[in-house]
Protein backbone atom coordinates (compact mmCIF):
# COMPACT_ATOMS: atom_id res chain seq x y z
CA UNK A 1 0.00 0.00 0.00
CA UNK A 2 2.64 2.28 1.13
CA UNK A 3 4.50 1.57 -2.40
CA UNK A 4 2.32 0.36 -4.93
CA UNK A 5 5.04 0.24 -7.66
CA UNK A 6 7.47 -1.22 -5.58
CA UNK A 7 8.18 -4.82 -7.11
CA UNK A 8 7.90 -7.70 -4.02
CA UNK A 9 10.64 -9.89 -3.97
CA UNK A 10 10.43 -13.15 -1.96
CA UNK A 11 13.60 -13.93 0.93
CA UNK A 12 15.61 -16.76 -0.68
CA UNK A 13 16.34 -17.62 2.90
CA UNK A 14 12.79 -18.51 3.61
CA UNK A 15 12.23 -20.21 0.36
CA UNK A 16 15.47 -22.66 1.02
CA UNK A 17 13.86 -22.97 4.60
CA UNK A 18 10.29 -23.99 3.66
CA UNK A 19 11.77 -26.28 1.19
CA UNK A 20 14.53 -28.01 3.60
CA UNK A 21 11.10 -28.49 6.18
CA UNK A 22 9.04 -30.40 2.75
CA UNK A 23 11.98 -32.60 1.85
CA UNK A 24 12.98 -33.57 5.90
CA UNK A 25 8.85 -34.69 5.89
CA UNK A 26 9.37 -36.88 2.54
CA UNK A 27 12.22 -38.69 4.08
CA UNK A 28 10.70 -39.41 7.26
CA UNK A 29 7.93 -40.77 5.25
CA UNK A 30 9.84 -43.08 3.66
CA UNK A 31 12.80 -43.78 6.45
CA UNK A 32 12.09 -47.61 5.69
CA UNK A 33 14.17 -47.12 2.83
CA UNK A 34 17.41 -45.70 5.64
CA UNK A 35 17.08 -49.15 6.62
CA UNK A 36 16.80 -51.07 3.93
CA UNK A 37 19.80 -49.43 2.89
CA UNK A 38 22.31 -50.27 5.11
CA UNK A 39 24.49 -53.13 3.64
CA UNK A 40 26.24 -56.29 5.54
CA UNK A 41 29.37 -54.83 6.88
CA UNK A 42 32.45 -57.31 5.27
CA UNK A 43 33.00 -60.44 7.95
CA UNK A 44 36.69 -58.97 7.14
CA UNK A 45 38.13 -62.95 7.42
CA UNK A 46 39.49 -62.71 4.27
CA UNK A 47 37.65 -65.82 2.91
CA UNK A 48 35.62 -64.41 0.68
CA UNK A 49 32.47 -65.21 1.48
CA UNK A 50 30.72 -62.12 2.34
CA UNK A 51 28.17 -62.66 0.28
CA UNK A 52 27.23 -65.96 1.04
CA UNK A 53 26.04 -65.46 4.28
CA UNK A 54 22.02 -65.79 4.50
CA UNK A 55 20.49 -63.15 5.98
CA UNK A 56 17.89 -62.88 8.44
CA UNK A 57 14.55 -63.12 6.30
CA UNK A 58 11.24 -61.79 7.61
CA UNK A 59 9.07 -63.43 9.54
CA UNK A 60 6.14 -65.16 7.57
CA UNK A 61 3.94 -63.87 10.31
CA UNK A 62 5.17 -59.84 9.26
CA UNK A 63 4.95 -60.92 5.38
CA UNK A 64 1.10 -61.66 6.20
CA UNK A 65 0.72 -58.48 7.73
CA UNK A 66 2.63 -56.35 4.73
CA UNK A 67 0.37 -58.70 2.32
CA UNK A 68 -2.96 -58.04 4.35
CA UNK A 69 -2.10 -53.91 4.60
CA UNK A 70 -1.41 -53.85 0.95
CA UNK A 71 -4.78 -55.63 0.12
CA UNK A 72 -6.62 -53.32 2.56
CA UNK A 73 -4.71 -50.16 0.94
CA UNK A 74 -5.89 -51.23 -2.61
CA UNK A 75 -9.92 -51.71 -1.72
CA UNK A 76 -9.86 -48.30 0.50
CA UNK A 77 -8.09 -46.53 -2.31
CA UNK A 78 -10.82 -47.85 -4.39
CA UNK A 79 -13.68 -46.76 -2.35
CA UNK A 80 -12.35 -43.84 -1.91
CA UNK A 81 -11.72 -42.70 -5.56
CA UNK A 82 -15.36 -44.24 -6.32
CA UNK A 83 -16.28 -41.24 -3.90
CA UNK A 84 -16.77 -43.62 -0.52
CA UNK A 85 -17.39 -41.72 2.59
CA UNK A 86 -15.07 -42.78 5.52
CA UNK A 87 -17.82 -44.69 7.10
CA UNK A 88 -19.27 -46.13 3.98
CA UNK A 89 -15.90 -47.88 3.51
CA UNK A 90 -14.97 -48.78 7.23
CA UNK A 91 -18.82 -50.31 6.99
CA UNK A 92 -17.98 -52.11 3.74
CA UNK A 93 -14.48 -53.61 4.75
CA UNK A 94 -15.45 -54.20 8.54
CA UNK A 95 -12.64 -51.95 9.69
CA UNK A 96 -12.78 -49.34 12.58
CA UNK A 97 -13.01 -45.71 10.94
CA UNK A 98 -9.79 -44.19 12.58
CA UNK A 99 -7.97 -47.16 10.60
CA UNK A 100 -9.96 -46.02 6.90
CA UNK A 101 -8.83 -42.56 7.75
CA UNK A 102 -5.01 -43.94 8.43
CA UNK A 103 -5.50 -45.26 4.66
CA UNK A 104 -6.60 -42.82 3.10
CA UNK A 105 -4.09 -40.05 4.30
CA UNK A 106 -1.24 -42.40 3.08
CA UNK A 107 0.81 -40.87 0.18
CA UNK A 108 1.57 -44.58 -0.60
CA UNK A 109 1.19 -47.70 0.90
CA UNK A 110 5.09 -47.82 1.51
CA UNK A 111 3.96 -44.84 4.26
CA UNK A 112 1.85 -47.81 5.92
CA UNK A 113 4.75 -50.69 5.82
CA UNK A 114 7.12 -48.53 7.56
CA UNK A 115 6.41 -49.53 10.89
CA UNK A 116 6.54 -53.39 9.62
CA UNK A 117 9.54 -53.26 8.05
CA UNK A 118 11.21 -51.70 10.70
CA UNK A 119 10.34 -53.74 13.54
CA UNK A 120 13.87 -55.38 13.44
CA UNK A 121 15.10 -51.78 13.48
CA UNK A 122 14.88 -51.77 17.24
CA UNK A 123 17.72 -53.59 17.55
CA UNK A 124 19.95 -51.96 15.03
CA UNK A 125 23.29 -51.21 17.65
CA UNK A 126 22.39 -54.37 19.34
CA UNK A 127 22.49 -57.14 17.47
CA UNK A 128 26.43 -57.91 17.94
CA UNK A 129 25.70 -58.43 21.06
CA UNK A 130 23.20 -60.60 20.66
CA UNK A 131 25.67 -62.85 18.19
CA UNK A 132 28.00 -62.90 20.82
CA UNK A 133 25.94 -64.22 23.71
CA UNK A 134 24.16 -66.75 21.24
CA UNK A 135 28.09 -67.73 20.22
CA UNK A 136 28.39 -68.28 24.08
CA UNK A 137 25.14 -70.76 24.48
CA UNK A 138 22.49 -68.06 25.81
CA UNK A 139 19.51 -69.02 23.94
CA UNK A 140 16.44 -67.39 26.73
CA UNK A 141 14.90 -64.43 24.93
CA UNK A 142 13.70 -62.95 27.96
CA UNK A 143 17.18 -63.42 29.46
CA UNK A 144 18.92 -61.17 26.45
CA UNK A 145 16.07 -58.74 26.26
CA UNK A 146 16.65 -57.60 30.12
CA UNK A 147 20.53 -57.94 28.96
CA UNK A 148 19.54 -55.66 26.15
CA UNK A 149 17.62 -53.19 28.27
CA UNK A 150 20.63 -52.87 30.35
CA UNK A 151 22.12 -51.27 26.99
CA UNK A 152 19.67 -48.89 26.38
CA UNK A 153 16.96 -50.96 23.95
CA UNK A 154 13.93 -50.12 24.21
CA UNK A 155 11.86 -52.89 22.18
CA UNK A 156 10.00 -55.83 23.39
CA UNK A 157 11.09 -59.38 23.88
CA UNK A 158 8.76 -60.62 21.05
CA UNK A 159 11.32 -58.47 18.79
CA UNK A 160 14.34 -60.46 20.26
CA UNK A 161 12.33 -63.96 19.95
CA UNK A 162 11.82 -62.57 16.03
CA UNK A 163 15.07 -62.16 15.50
CA UNK A 164 16.32 -65.24 17.52
CA UNK A 165 13.91 -67.63 15.18
CA UNK A 166 16.43 -68.06 12.30
CA UNK A 167 19.38 -68.46 14.11
CA UNK A 168 17.27 -71.52 16.31
CA UNK A 169 16.54 -73.26 13.46
CA UNK A 170 20.07 -73.59 12.39
CA UNK A 171 20.68 -70.19 9.87
CA UNK A 172 24.22 -68.62 10.87
CA UNK A 173 23.98 -64.90 12.11
CA UNK A 174 23.39 -62.93 9.79
CA UNK A 175 26.65 -60.13 8.97
CA UNK A 176 26.66 -57.01 11.09
CA UNK A 177 25.39 -54.15 9.66
CA UNK A 178 25.88 -50.39 9.89
CA UNK A 179 23.29 -48.31 12.04
CA UNK A 180 20.81 -46.61 9.38
CA UNK A 181 21.31 -43.18 8.79
CA UNK A 182 18.36 -41.21 10.43
CA UNK A 183 16.12 -38.57 8.68
CA UNK A 184 18.12 -35.75 9.59
CA UNK A 185 20.89 -37.03 8.23
CA UNK A 186 19.56 -37.72 5.70
CA UNK A 187 17.74 -34.51 5.14
CA UNK A 188 21.19 -32.39 5.20
CA UNK A 189 22.78 -34.80 2.68
CA UNK A 190 19.89 -34.04 0.27
CA UNK A 191 20.35 -30.39 0.84
CA UNK A 192 23.82 -30.14 1.25
CA UNK A 193 25.70 -29.22 -2.25
CA UNK A 194 27.59 -32.40 -3.24
CA UNK A 195 31.44 -30.67 -2.60
CA UNK A 196 30.18 -30.44 0.72
CA UNK A 197 29.70 -33.71 1.42
CA UNK A 198 32.09 -36.37 2.83
CA UNK A 199 32.85 -39.94 1.23
CA UNK A 200 31.39 -41.45 3.49
CA UNK A 201 28.11 -39.77 3.29
CA UNK A 202 28.13 -39.68 -0.13
CA UNK A 203 28.27 -43.40 -0.42
CA UNK A 204 25.70 -43.64 2.27
CA UNK A 205 23.25 -41.48 0.29
CA UNK A 206 23.76 -42.87 -3.20
CA UNK A 207 22.57 -46.72 -0.80
CA UNK A 208 19.48 -44.62 0.15
CA UNK A 209 18.93 -43.03 -3.30
CA UNK A 210 19.48 -46.74 -5.03
CA UNK A 211 16.89 -48.19 -2.84
CA UNK A 212 14.44 -45.15 -2.68
CA UNK A 213 13.35 -44.25 -6.21
CA UNK A 214 11.20 -41.37 -4.52
CA UNK A 215 14.02 -39.77 -2.80
CA UNK A 216 15.98 -40.06 -5.83
CA UNK A 217 13.44 -37.99 -7.71
CA UNK A 218 13.24 -35.30 -4.14
CA UNK A 219 17.23 -35.09 -4.94
CA UNK A 220 16.64 -34.20 -8.48
CA UNK A 221 14.38 -31.22 -7.85
CA UNK A 222 16.60 -30.05 -4.87
CA UNK A 223 19.47 -29.88 -6.87
CA UNK A 224 17.14 -28.09 -9.58
CA UNK A 225 15.89 -25.84 -7.12
CA UNK A 226 19.62 -25.22 -5.17
CA UNK A 227 20.78 -24.31 -9.01
CA UNK A 228 17.92 -21.81 -9.27
CA UNK A 229 18.86 -19.71 -6.46
CA UNK A 230 22.36 -19.91 -6.85
CA UNK A 231 21.82 -19.01 -10.55
CA UNK A 232 19.48 -16.69 -10.42
CA UNK A 233 17.85 -19.00 -12.79
CA UNK A 234 13.75 -17.57 -11.96
CA UNK A 235 13.07 -17.75 -15.51
CA UNK A 236 13.06 -21.73 -14.94
CA UNK A 237 10.87 -21.49 -11.75
CA UNK A 238 7.69 -22.06 -13.88
CA UNK A 239 9.01 -26.07 -15.78
CA UNK A 240 10.24 -26.63 -12.40
CA UNK A 241 7.07 -26.06 -10.85
CA UNK A 242 5.08 -28.16 -13.48
CA UNK A 243 7.00 -30.84 -12.72
CA UNK A 244 6.42 -30.92 -9.12
CA UNK A 245 2.73 -30.93 -10.08
CA UNK A 246 2.85 -33.75 -12.74
CA UNK A 247 4.35 -36.07 -10.19
CA UNK A 248 2.30 -34.70 -7.02
CA UNK A 249 0.44 -38.66 -6.24
CA UNK A 250 4.14 -39.40 -5.09
CA UNK A 251 5.89 -36.29 -3.64
CA UNK A 252 2.78 -35.25 -1.92
CA UNK A 253 4.70 -32.51 0.67
CA UNK A 254 7.06 -30.80 -3.03
CA UNK A 255 3.57 -29.97 -4.12
CA UNK A 256 2.61 -28.30 -1.13
CA UNK A 257 5.68 -26.59 -1.33
CA UNK A 258 4.94 -25.93 -4.55
CA UNK A 259 1.27 -25.01 -4.02
CA UNK A 260 2.39 -22.15 -1.47
CA UNK A 261 4.90 -21.01 -4.48
CA UNK A 262 2.42 -20.72 -6.71
CA UNK A 263 0.45 -18.49 -4.34
CA UNK A 264 2.76 -15.64 -4.34
CA UNK A 265 4.88 -16.42 -8.00
CA UNK A 266 5.47 -13.20 -8.89
CA UNK A 267 7.66 -12.34 -5.54
CA UNK A 268 9.52 -16.20 -5.84
CA UNK A 269 10.48 -15.75 -9.33
CA UNK A 270 11.92 -12.38 -8.56
CA UNK A 271 13.67 -13.76 -5.59
CA UNK A 272 15.06 -16.19 -7.72
CA UNK A 273 16.31 -13.61 -10.50
CA UNK A 274 17.62 -10.29 -9.15
CA UNK A 275 19.97 -9.66 -6.27
CA UNK A 276 17.71 -7.91 -4.17
CA UNK A 277 15.97 -9.36 -1.33
CA UNK A 278 13.85 -9.01 1.60
CA UNK A 279 16.53 -10.62 3.92
CA UNK A 280 17.50 -7.65 5.22
CA UNK A 281 13.99 -6.52 5.97
CA UNK A 282 13.25 -9.51 7.39
CA UNK A 283 16.26 -9.02 9.82
CA UNK A 284 15.15 -5.68 10.79
CA UNK A 285 11.42 -6.82 12.02
CA UNK A 286 13.31 -10.03 13.85
CA UNK A 287 15.37 -7.43 15.38
CA UNK A 288 12.47 -4.92 16.75
CA UNK A 289 10.63 -8.33 17.71
CA UNK A 290 13.68 -9.30 19.97
CA UNK A 291 13.56 -5.98 21.37
CA UNK A 292 9.87 -6.05 22.11
CA UNK A 293 9.77 -9.18 24.17
CA UNK A 294 13.24 -8.28 25.93
CA UNK A 295 10.57 -4.94 27.12
CA UNK A 296 7.32 -6.75 27.41
CA UNK A 297 5.32 -5.65 30.29
CA UNK A 298 8.04 -3.60 31.62
CA UNK A 299 8.08 -0.47 29.24
CA UNK A 300 5.96 2.10 27.03
CA UNK A 301 5.78 2.92 23.82
CA UNK A 302 8.01 5.64 24.07
CA UNK A 303 10.76 3.94 25.39
CA UNK A 304 10.98 1.47 22.69
CA UNK A 305 10.64 3.76 19.74
CA UNK A 306 14.59 5.12 21.44
CA UNK A 307 15.80 1.39 22.12
CA UNK A 308 15.10 0.68 18.51
CA UNK A 309 16.23 3.71 16.97
CA UNK A 310 19.62 3.47 19.40
CA UNK A 311 19.64 -0.44 18.12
Amino acid sequence: VGAPEATQVADRWHLWHNLAEHVENTVRAHRGCLHASAAPLPDGDGDGDDEAAEPVVVPDRELAIMTRTRERYRAVSELAAGGASLSAISRELGLDRATVRRFVRASDVEELLVKTRQRASLLDGFTDYLHHRWAQGARDAAVLTGELRDLGYRGSDQTVRRYLRPLRDGRPAPPARPPAPTVREVTRWLLQPPSALTDADRVALKGVLAVCPVLEVTAGHVRGFAEMMTERGGGELEGWLAAIEADQDRLPELARFARGLRRDQDAVTAGLTLEHSSGPVEGTVNRIKMLKRQMFGRAGFDLLRTRILLA
